[in-house]
């Protein structure tokens, strides 16, 4: 992967613990509306995500890692992109 590419796709992505379940996975806010997560590994560690919290296979996310990223935003713990 060229060195560009890999900055945009990892670049500015920083470990954050789900308050809800204690996975880590790397994080980036790149606006107030859009935040990337990448899952170290996998979302079936999530169980939320993985079904065990769930009755349905349809979910928009995990309610506790998105209130754990905006926890770290107001904390200061995690900087939301300015561009």
């Amino acid at each position: 992967m060229g060195g560009d590419r890999a900055d945009y796709l990892t670049g500015g992505l920083r470990p954050l613990t789900c308050p809800g379940c204690a996975t880590e996975v790397l994080v980036k806010k790149n606006s107030p509306e859009h935040t990337s997560v990448q899952w170290t590994t996998g979302t079936t560690a999530c169980p939320v995500l993985s079904g065990a919290d769930r009755p349905s296979a349809q979910v928009a996310g995990c309610p506790r890692l998105r209130a754990g990223i905006e926890a770290a935003v107001v904390q200061g713990r995690l900087a939301v992109s300015d561009g």
